[in-house]
C-alpha cells in the first residue's frame, strides 16, 4: 500500500556485501522518512524478511543473479522493488524489468540524494528509470520477436519474415492482429501461414505455436520490409 504523505516508508535493503549494506543502510536512516531492515541478498534471505515484516519497498543488489528479484515478485507482488545496477546495460535492464522490478538505480550514474525519490516515487507507484534505461526499454519493445526454427542440420527452414509470424501467432494474435503489427493484409498473413504450415508439415495454428515452443529459439528481430 503506498503511504499516505509524510508517513515513514518501510524500506527492506538486501545486499550480499556486507560493508555496502551497512553504508547504506546508515545513509538511508539518516532520513526520518524511512524506516530500514537489512538482509542477505539471497532469495531465502529476502522472502523471510518481507514475512516478518510487511514491506512497502525492497532495494535489492543482487550478488550474481536476479533470483531473489524473481522470488519476491512471486510471492509478493504488492511489494515495490528497486534493482541496484553496478552497470546499467540494455541486458540488465530488460532483465530486471522482466524480474518484477519497478525501479532501477545505478549509484555509477546518480547521486545518493536520487535514491531516496527513486524510493519515494516507486513506493507511491511510479517507475523509476534514467534516460538511457526507458530507451533500452523502448529500443526492445520497438523490435518484432522472432523465433528461427532449424532443421537436423541447423540450417534455417523459414525466411526472416515467417519467423515473425509464426512468434506473433505463438504469442496468441490473430491474423488481423499480425497483419496489424507486421503492416501486411490478412490475406498476405494467410498466405505466409499456409507456406509456414507446408515447411513444417503442420496442419493448423495449435500444432503450429506447438512447434514453436518446443522446436525453436526465442530471439530479437529487425522490422522487415513488406
Amino acid at each position: 500500500m503506498t503511504p499516505p504523505a509524510g508517513k515513514v516508508i518501510d524500506t527492506l535493503v538486501a545486499d550480499s556485501n556486507q560493508m555496502q549494506r551497512q553504508l547504506l543502510v546508515a545513509a538511508l536512516r539518516r532520513h526520518a522518512e524511512f524506516h530500514v531492515i537489512a538482509c542477505d541478498a539471497n532469495a531465502q534471505a529476502v522472502l523471510h524478511a518481507v514475512a516478518e515484516h510487511p514491506f512497502q519497498v525492497a532495494l535489492i543488489h543482487p550478488e550474481n543473479d536476479l533470483t531473489a528479484l524473481r522470488s519476491l515478485h512471486l510471492a509478493h507482488p504488492e511489494v515495490a522493488k528497486i534493482l541496484l545496477l553496478d552497470v546499467s546495460s540494455r541486458d540488465s535492464v530488460i532483465q530486471a524489468l522482466r524480474a518484477g522490478a519497478r525501479g532501477l538505480f545505478c549509484f555509477a550514474d546518480s547521486p545518493f540524494r536520487l535514491l531516496c525519490r527513486c524510493i519515494q516515487r516507486v513506493c507511491q507507484g511510479q517507475i523509476w528509470l534514467s534516460n538511457q534505461q526507458l530507451e533500452y526499454l523502448i529500443e526492445t519493445v520497438g523490435q518484432v520477436p522472432a523465433l528461427r526454427v532449424v532443421n537436423s542440420h541447423g540450417a534455417n527452414l523459414l525466411t526472416p519474415r515467417e519467423e515473425q509470424v509464426v512468434a506473433l501467432v505463438a504469442d496468441g494474435l490473430t491474423n488481423r492482429d499480425v497483419a496489424r503489427e507486421l503492416g501486411l493484409s490478412e490475406h498476405t498473413v494467410k498466405k505466409y501461414l499456409f507456406r509456414i504450415f507446408d515447411k513444417l508439415g503442420v496442419s493448423s495454428r495449435v500444432e503450429l505455436v506447438l512447434y514453436a515452443v518446443t522446436r525453436s529459439a526465442a530471439r530479437q528481430a529487425e522490422w522487415i520490409p513488406a
